[in-house]
């Protein structure tokens, strides 16, 4: 069971700081609240109050909102109208698709004199015969019905004949109301009933079938029943026991996550599997995230080559290129193929050539070089006692 908190109400009053004794409007809807509680006493300046589609079976708690203007109760589990005569300030009230069978109970919005919307619209009163004629003559206040304009001609021609259509309303309104008993004690007995087999179910649970779980949603599902505040509460209740059966499943289960370099091992309820990864990965980096709905297992390796700004090499091969003489060829050849140009400005290389000055002569260098090379006692190796010999190298 869902219970109106403190702590819930402000979460929703982000819009105001927070603050909740000067909240204005609170929106609690698809909470799965059962009870109305507290928000007399925590928000009394609240106009707008919304609470549809929850679990709520009674009207109450409401009266000390004084300046409540819109109250929305749709989809909720009320079967009588009751307890808003200290909401004076009621404009405007949804009781859409609820069980209000007791239509005689709309007389106690009469005191809701600011009263100018009413919807009823999908409750087993709206099929009574005379409902709105009905309705209309009980709230002279009221402007709108379910959405459509009541006008004065319809006001003036629902009083008439009202005391009929009043007893044939009350006549109705008690064979539902014998219905209502029977539907409350076939709830009740199955109830106990169903307490009694508790523990045989939570002794068969354990060795119920996958095959034997779902044959028993779909009979859950599937098998007719009456539109009741108890079937509705039992469907909720069902789901909601499913859901934590599911959770306690899987918090019970053993589950043992191993990534290698190489490989991923993942042991569940003492059954192994092992995956063997295309890639070497790094298990210190790597997550293992389990879904808490569905059970689904995400791992995230990051691969080992994979760190960011790492330049990847891909050489390409040149296509084979036909050789050829024409211009056509050579030309097409020049474009497909890059050649290393060099700047000989910026060459540099040993001239062997500028080391001796160049000095024009007849003579072959040999002679030109001997002639040029003095003797060992200063004297010139062309005079006539000077003997050439071939194998002596000449002197530098």
């Amino acid at each position: 069971m869902v219970y109106i908190t403190e702590d819930m109400v402000r979460r929703r009053a982000e819009h105001n700081e927070s603050e909740i004794f000067s909240l204005e409007e609170v929106s609690l809807h698809q909470q799965d609240i059962e009870k109305i509680e507290h928000l007399d006493t925590w928000c009394r300046e609240l106009k707008i109050l919304y609470l549809q589609n929850n679990l709520i079976g009674r009207m109450e708690n409401l009266s000390r909102l004084k300046k409540l203007q819109y109250l929305n109760l749709a989809l909720n589990n009320i079967e009588v109208i009751e307890n808003l005569e200290g909401c004076e300030s009621l404009q405007k009230l949804d009781l859409t698709v609820n069980f209000i069978g007791r239509l005689s109970s709309v007389e106690t919005l009469r005191h809701n004199l600011h009263l100018r919307e009413l919807f009823l619209v999908g409750n087993p009163c709206a099929e009574f015969q005379g409902y709105r004629q009905y309705v209309v003559t009980s709230l002279p206040q009221l402007k709108w019905l379910d959405g459509t304009k009541i006008s004065r001609s319809e006001r003036i021609g629902a009083s008439q004949g009202l005391e009929e259509v009043r007893r044939r309303v009350w006549v109705q309104e008690e064979e539902y109301l014998k219905r209502r008993k029977e539907e409350k004690e076939e709830a009740e007995r199955k109830g106990a009933g169903e307490d009694g087999g508790n523990e045989d179910d939570a002794r068969n649970a354990a060795v119920c079938s996958e095959e034997d779980e779902e044959q028993h949603e779909k009979e859950f599902w599937h098998t007719p029943c009456s539109f009741t505040p108890e079937s509705r509460l039992e469907a909720h209740r069902h789901l909601e026991e499913k859901r934590r059966a599911k959770e306690k499943h899987m918090d019970s289960s053993l589950l043992d996550v191993d990534i290698q370099p190489t490989f991923a091992r993942v042991s569940v309820r003492g059954k192994m599997f092992q995956m063997v990864l295309p890639v070497e990965v790094r298990p210190d980096s790597s997550t293992a995230l389990r879904s808490q709905t569905t059970g689904h297992l995400l791992l995230t390796m990051p691969r080992v080559h994979t760190a960011e700004g790492e330049i990847k090499v891909t050489r390409t091969t040149p296509r084979p290129i036909r050789r050829s003489h024409s211009p056509e060829d050579r030309e097409r050849r020049n474009k497909v193929l890059e050649r290393l140009e060099v700047n000989p400005s910026k060459h540099w290389a040993l001239a062997l050539g500028s080391i001796v000055p160049h000095q024009e002569t007849t003579e072959g260098p040999l002679e030109a070089s001997r002639s040029a090379a003095p003797t060992a006692a200063g004297r010139d190796t062309s005079s006539e006692e000077f003997v050439d010999d071939p194998d002596v190298p000449p002197l530098v």
